[in-house]
């Protein structure tokens, strides 16, 4: 673990640059007084959304020049903040909430600016990933970040069936009005007896997390409205390690037989999948079944 010292900031070629800062996920005493410190001595103000940005510095008792940044405008904005930077402009760069970039506008603002040779200070801070892996009570050596789930069932399912094997821990965020139908297709495709944790408002007054098996938690979002309301942060066990003959992992046989189910029965997604990794047919048969199939299994037995 890194000592403390006095800050020290590698300046790049150019005079400009933009500070990636950290903004509370829903308790404003969770802003550091160095984020403080950054947001007072900025030029300017990079916001996902300044209204909300602008309401967050008046909290602080601070004034800043702000310009919306998200991602229906960023790439419109680089010329325009580059040309802010080249003239030495400090910039602070924020979401609405935790830290920008995860899953949050910021990325190709960044990397304009690294191509550009200017500087990047991080002002790290809080985040819903870590926040809800904090108290998750699940294994958090090695996880994964997954982000929000495709809108559409279809494409949720099929990213779902990539992950099933995936033996890391994984960490999704979810908007409450989806959030039973997601668990109740993570639920088809992880199996319901696999371990999570719902976080739900977390930081704020009234933060909830619950915990159970992925079938628990299903259950309870159909029952309980309290679970699709505030901000969700959703973390699941990996899955147990699988044994697969051959050169083949786990997780690209489940791929593999994820994409072939679509459009074939189990027993022949199996059985091609089996040529094409090596694996035991068996072995892909299992998952082809567990994973549902793009085409059902009983359609297949009828006929």
């Amino acid at each position: 673990m890194p000592g403390w010292r006095d800050e020290e900031i590698i300046v790049g070629a150019n005079a400009g640059r933009i500070d990636v800062i950290a903004t509370p996920i829903g308790n404003l005493g969770d802003l550091s007084p160095r984020a403080r410190d950054a947001l007072a001595q900025a030029d300017l103000v990079a916001a996902e959304d300044t209204r909300r940005t602008g309401q967050l510095l008046a909290a602080m008792g601070l004034s800043r020049p702000l310009v919306s940044l998200h991602e229906h405008n960023e790439g419109e904005r680089i010329a325009e903040l580059l040309a802010r930077l080249d003239a030495g402009a400090v910039i602070a760069l924020v979401s609405d909430a935790g830290t920008p970039l995860l899953s949050d506008p910021g990325y190709e603002l960044v990397r304009a600016a690294r191509a550009a040779g200017h500087t990047l200070r991080t002002v790290p801070g809080p985040s819903a990933i870590t926040a809800a892996l904090s108290i998750a009570g699940i294994p958090t050596a090695r996880f994964c970040f997954e982000g929000f789930l495709p809108a559409r069932s279809r494409e949720r399912r099929e990213r779902l069936a990539q992950l099933a094997l995936e033996p890391r821990t994984l960490v999704f965020f979810e908007a409450p009005h989806r959030i039973e139908e997601s668990l109740a297709d993570i639920t088809a495709a992880f199996g319901a007896g696999r371990e999570a944790a719902l976080g739900r408002e977390l930081t704020k007054a009234f933060e909830t997390l619950y915990h159970g098996t992925l079938g628990e938690l299903s259950q309870r979002a159909r029952e309980d409205a309290n679970v699709a309301r505030g901000e969700i942060t959703l973390v699941v066990a990996g899955a147990p390690d699988v044994a697969v003959s051959g050169a083949v992992t786990p997780a690209e046989l489940a791929r593999i037989v994820a994409l072939l189910a679509k459009e074939l029965p189990p027993s022949k997604a199996a059985a091609l999948a089996a040529q094409i990794t090596g694996a035991r047919r068996s072995e892909a048969y299992d998952i082809a079944i567990k994973l549902g199939g793009g085409v059902s299994s009983r359609a297949e037995s009828a006929g």
